[in-house]
């Protein structure tokens, strides 16, 4: 149980990784391109991402900690 939480909680963490450089890319080729790109909605995408990554690292987080109590109550 605790592994497979580890590594949806990684699988998270890659997910909103992916979404951050996507809404950077866009952001950055809207300057050159010319084409016509909606900034705030961007943005709202930036702070999605963040918010994710930190759910997901949370979750590896507590994950660990519990594997680690597991441990402690097993040793």
């Amino acid at each position: 149980m605790t592994i497979s939480s580890i590594s949806i909680g990684a699988y998270g963490m890659q997910r909103a990784s992916g979404q951050l450089e996507q809404s950077a890319a866009r952001i950055a080729r809207s300057d050159t391109e010319g084409t016509a790109l909606d900034l705030s909605s961007e943005m709202v995408n930036v702070i999605g991402a963040e918010a994710n990554f930190k759910a997901s690292a949370k979750v590896v987080s507590v994950a660990s900690d519990m594997s680690k109590a597991l441990l402690d109550i097993l040793a």
